[in-house]
């Protein structure tokens, strides 16, 4: 699987190689290396492509909408259901250029304690607090960019034009209108924190190499 992103949380390896550090070392250190992930994962995901070229967290319909997909292709109208695939995407990756600044926020309020936890945590720890302590900003963030993104790219329109022409159709007997905006976002956030999951794993068993000082005294046990 290809590296989407450096989040530098190679921390496992701080106490014995680092004994000598005080506590507020260790917590900026964490805390830099936390920045510099969110930073390049907000950006990589913000990209055109981010999301809809990245198979592991693209967006595709909703399983219940799968029905529709289904029938809209085998009568010729796949160009429309591509076109709102590809709109929700869109959306996803305009709205992910917020997170940089919303993860910052949350590593700038962590404490020592935190800092301590997460070292001390399961291999996803940090995910998991930054998952914790962002979902709602990132959800409140999200939802509105992401609602104005999809009328920007025509998604709310080719997601209209779907379902209006699915449920037109005679053998349609339930329609279906899931809400759109609401299913994008959840989805948007999804593949974010999936990727920061993946790359915490990675670093806590391969450190990379780090590029400031701090990050170097913190975490190279120099």
């Amino acid at each position: 699987m290809k590296r989407i992103f450096c989040l530098p949380i190679c921390f496992l390896f701080l106490v014995n190689a680092n004994a000598q550090l005080g506590s507020g070392d260790i917590a900026d250190g964490l805390k830099q290396a936390l920045t510099i992930g969110a930073k390049k994962s907000a950006d990589r995901l913000s990209a055109v492509d981010g999301f809809f070229k990245d198979a592991a967290v693209k967006i595709l319909w909703p399983p219940e909408a799968q029905k529709v997909e289904k029938t809209l292709r085998n009568i010729g109208m796949g160009q429309m259901v591509d076109n709102a695939i590809l709109s929700m995407n869109r959306a996803a990756e305009d709205a992910s250029k917020s997170a940089g600044q919303i993860f910052i926020d949350a590593i700038k309020s962590m404490s020592i304690g935190d800092a301590v936890g997460i070292l001390r945590g399961s291999d996803t720890a940090a995910t998991v607090y930054l998952k914790k302590t962002t979902t709602p900003q990132l959800t409140v963030s999200f939802k509105p960019v992401i609602d104005a993104s999809l009328k920007k790219t025509d998604a709310t329109k080719y997601w209209k034009d779907v379902f209006d022409t699915y449920n037109k159709l005679p053998t349609t007997f339930k329609k279906v209108n899931p809400d759109l905006t609401a299913y994008a976002t959840q989805k948007a956030i999804d593949g974010i924190f999936f990727y920061v999951a993946v790359e915490e794993k990675n670093i806590r068993k391969n450190p990379a190499a780090q590029a400031t000082d701090l990050l170097k005294k913190v975490f190279g046990g120099n």
